[in-house]
């Protein structure tokens, strides 16, 4: 009875719903609030658009994926397009309005970037795909000031990522050496 109790408590304090909330922040994050559905969406911007692929990609477990994936398609953020008929396999694009979370993705990625930095850089940059030039959290180009959309853009490795994956192939060859040699 204990852990059905705090089953219950669990389950209302992982609520996706704002009851009584009149505020549009709230109604989207009805939508978008959802532990891992940004990053989902950030995975299939930046052209992870299958199934397992974005399941390798960002390590989640695969009844959550499915399930987040088929809440992004009902709500009209993601498009499942068939690739291969049998068995059955889609694919996931970014509809207008999925592609419309793009200034808020940049603007997450820019606040993370400087508010919680990684010591070797930024692990990914967004550059404007027209001049090479930086991406502003405002979505403006840093090097000839157009306003950009998700389409005027293109993510890059950033030095923090090189770094990461640097030191995660280190810690791989480590645990890879046999025993007798260490």
């Amino acid at each position: 009875m204990l852990d059905a109790t705090l089953c219950a408590k669990i389950t209302l304090v992982l609520r996706n719903d704002y009851p009584g909330q009149i505020c549009s922040i709230a109604r989207s994050l009805e939508v978008i609030g959802e532990r891992w559905t940004l990053l989902i969406v950030r995975d299939v911007m930046n052209g992870r658009r299958r199934f397992d692929d974005l399941q390798k990609g960002l390590g989640i477990a695969r009844n959550t994926l499915s399930a987040r994936l088929q809440r992004l398609v009902e709500e009209d953020i993601l498009e499942r397009r068939p690739y291969q008929r049998n068995p059955a396999r889609y694919e996931y694009f970014l509809t207008e309005k999925g592609l419309d979370l793009w200034p808020s993705l940049v603007a997450l990625l820019r606040w993370g970037d400087r508010y919680s930095p990684n010591p070797n850089g930024p692990p990914m940059l967004i550059v404007h795909k027209e001049c090479g030039g930086h991406v502003s959290d405002r979505g403006i180009c840093e090097s000839c000031g157009k306003v950009l959309h998700a389409r005027d853009a293109r993510p890059l490795p950033g030095p923090g990522l090189e770094a990461a994956l640097a030191d995660k192939a280190e810690s791989t060859d480590e645990q890879a050496e046999p025993v007798a040699a260490r």
